[in-house]
């Protein structure tokens, strides 16, 4: 069996679309070799900055032979049609068989297609693949019409086995298929042939090329911290960085530089977020620091090639580019103190002249409607309602600011620096720095009882007014991140316990209905001046109809983060349809208790009997015409089973009453599932449907009594399986 291997050699591939590239080379190859008729044992994918590589072992080297056969017409059939089926085949008449069949002799066609060599298949295969490669961007170059993210200089395509290599025929636009390759660019610059992958990896590495993105990534890592540990420093852990500048190099070269003093009073994350984002450095910090103890004092660089001086003069030539970066951002950062230390006013003015939305008004009208919201919800994160309002209008001012302007990803984190500035609380400056959290699934929930306030007024906020004005996710588009809002609001009250009656926030209230008075959108102002009802686009007095619309889509999101963290969807449907289903605190607390009965035998079996006991109810009613939910009684009771039943569903309701009112879920359902026994025994001994109508009236309300307490727990019917 064959071995194949594939190298795409061109200019610079951006290192964001290495990995996908890799991964889409192996993934339509390896299909259309598939769709071919070949197999193979394995397959492995690589990236350097200047070539994609694939390596497919244990391919066979032909496709199997193939029989199909198709009906035809009739023998006596219209020649026309006849003449159809030959084309659709390919065959003449008289390649055609008749066999007998009960309407008459039929035409079939026995269409035999030998097998093809591995060769072939994999030049058509490629050539397709090159052809519709799906890059994010590309470009052509020169005469030809083929499209590249960059242009495409070589093709290496080898078949090799026992007996030696064969280079595929394959011709793309002028591109012929070779056994030829070449290292690295400066390094190593001129040709040379390959064999195999063995051969091509090996020859590869003495010519100062790592074909493996993990191998660099690694070596890059490895070096950078070896570096810093000498120095008495640490690397600050960036994976993505690391990933990216893995893709930059195909001979990672680490060299670590110091940062000038005058700009080392810099708040860690400027010079942090300066280096990554310019230069594409590590930066190094004084070891085990952490909050404010952080300072960065070193940079990490990594160069594409081994010098003479050790890299004397690449680290001084960054560190000159790296100087005037930082020189940047030390003007920023002492214009920005000067504003701060004078209570932000002027950033805060200029919030109005920044438009959030055509429709919702200027970014500080979302500041005054979040401070309202926050001030309303600090009650329930256990915040001072001042500092929470002050807090949320202070949130947004670093928008403002140069830093910011400059460097977007630092909004919050400089907010806390110009709060602390300002000389406002550390409740304040923290809330200012973490309101935007949790930005992720992965990322932390802000602590602080000030904080959590904010962040759930920015959010919720957020929501209430994309709602109002019905810009809501479609599909997969989620312009405004509102699912990310939502998430983050299901994980700031589950994480702290936050009883937040969602209907109440999302709905209408009149302590809000001036929310927009100041708004600068002129159609709202006007709709608001002239004693209207509000626009749809109007925030601050959503309708009901919106917050219910607003509360499922809250549900549709705990849904999913419920799943993920193992908790059937059925099980939570069940709890939803509860009452209190905007507290999704309770919800949850529900939602798991049930979840743990029915993952035990007798909350299984609990399910089956009231299936029944629902089953039995709903014929009857339907037959009936009336609801049987009104109280049985005992007299009635003829087996001992039926007596031993009341006895049991009055017990049970005695705990589960008191249990669902202090919101202890685990004693409610294990009540619950304490009625199996019972209710078994009762349909094993009791016939319902007795021709005494006054007895069958009186199972039939036991019946509506079961359904009722477990109803009251949870809505069993929306249980599957």
């Amino acid at each position: 069996m064959p071995d194949l291997l594939i190298e795409l050699f061109s200019e610079e591939i951006p290192a964001r679309m290495q990995g996908r590239a890799a991964d889409d080379l192996k993934r339509r190859v390896t299909d259309g070799l598939v769709e071919a008729g070949l197999t193979y044992a394995s397959a492995g994918a690589f990236s350097t900055p200047r070539r994609l590589v694939l390596s497919v072992e244990g391919l066979t080297a032909e496709s199997p032979a193939q029989t199909e056969e198709r009906k035809g017409p009739r023998v006596d059939a219209p020649d026309k049609a006849i003449e159809g089926f030959l084309r659709s085949t390919g065959l003449a008449r008289q390649d055609l068989e008749t066999r007998s069949e009960k309407k008459g002799e039929v035409y079939f066609a026995v269409i035999r297609r030998p097998g093809r060599p591995a060769r072939d298949i994999v030049a058509e295969v490629l050539e397709t693949v090159v052809r519709g490669f799906p890059w994010p961007k590309s470009m052509r170059w020169g005469a030809g019409e083929m499209r590249w993210v960059r242009p495409l200089h070589r093709i290496l395509c080898l078949l090799s086995d026992e007996a030696g290599a064969e280079i595929v025929p394959l011709e793309i636009d002028g591109i012929r298929a070779c056994d030829v390759t070449e290292g690295h660019r400066f390094l190593s610059p001129g040709e040379f042939s390959v064999s195999g992958f063995e051969d091509y990896a090996a020859k590869l590495r003495r010519a100062y090329v790592v074909l493996s993105p993990a191998e660099r990534a690694e070596a890059i890592r490895a070096d950078a911290d070896t570096l810093a540990f000498a120095a008495g420093r640490e690397v600050v852990e960036d994976r993505a960085l690391l990933a990216e500048v893995a893709g930059l190099v195909e001979w990672p070269v680490v060299l670590m530089g110091a940062i000038g003093k005058d700009y080392l009073d810099l708040p860690p994350e400027v010079l942090q977020t300066s280096m990554r984002e310019h230069q594409k450095f590590f930066s190094v910090r004084s070891p085990g620091a952490a909050g404010d103890d952080v300072q960065i004092t070193h940079f990490i660089t990594v160069a594409n090639r081994e010098t003479a001086d050790d890299g004397a003069t690449i680290l001084a030539g960054n560190g000159r580019v790296l100087a005037a970066r930082l020189a940047d951002a030390k003007f920023f950062w002492d214009n920005d103190l000067r504003v701060a230390r004078d209570g932000m006013a002027p950033w805060l003015e200029a919030l109005s002249q920044v438009t959030f939305h055509a429709r919702l008004g200027s970014v500080a009208d979302r500041s005054a409607r979040i401070a309202r919201l926050a001030r309303r919800l600090a009650p329930v994160t256990g915040a001072d309602p001042d500092t929470a309002a002050e807090a949320a209008r202070l949130a947004k001012a670093d928008l403002t600011s140069e830093m910011v302007y400059e460097f977007p990803e630092l909004q919050g984190v400089m907010g806390r620096y110009y709060a602390q500035a300002a000389r406002f609380g550390p409740e304040i400056a923290d809330a200012v720095r973490d309101h935007y959290k949790p930005l992720g699934p992965s990322d932390e929930v802000p602590e602080g009882p000030v904080t959590q306030a904010v962040a759930l007024a920015d959010k919720i906020e957020m929501l209430r007014a994309f709602w109002a004005i019905d810009e809501k996710p479609t599909g997969s588009k989620d312009p405004f991140a509102l699912r990310r809002a939502a998430l983050g609001v299901i994980r700031l009250c589950l994480a702290h316990g936050l009883r937040l009656p969602l209907l109440e926030v999302l709905g209408r209230n009149p302590d809000e209905a001036s929310d927009l008075a100041q708004t600068s959108d002129r159609l709202l102002t006007e709709e608001l001046a002239s004693g209207g009802a509000g626009l749809p686009g109007d925030p601050a007095r959503p309708s009901p109809e919106i917050a219910a619309d607003l509360l499922g889509f809250f549900h549709d999101r705990l849904k999913v983060h419920l799943r993920d963290a193992g908790l059937r969807h059925d099980v939570i449907d069940a709890c939803l349809a509860m009452p209190g289903s905007d507290d999704l605190v309770g919800l949850v607390r529900r939602a798991e208790a049930l979840g743990a009965v029915l993952g035990t035998d007798e909350g299984e079996n609990l399910l089956q009997g009231f299936r029944r006991a629902n089953n039995i109810l709903a014929q009857a009613e339907e037959k009936d015409g009336v609801e049987y939910s009104f109280g049985p009684d005992e007299k009635f009771a003829e087996a001992d089973e039926e007596k031993a039943l009341f006895a049991a569903l009055d017990r049970a309701e005695a705990i589960i009453a008191p249990a669902l009112s202090s919101e202890d879920f685990a004693t409610a359902m294990a009540a619950m599932a304490d009625l199996r026994a019972p209710i078994d025994a009762f349909f094993e001994a009791v016939q319902i449907n007795t021709d005494n109508q006054i007895i069958r009236r009186n199972r039939l309300n036991l019946l509506g009594r079961i359904r009722q307490v477990c109803g009251g727990v949870a809505d069993l019917t929306r249980i599957e399986g």
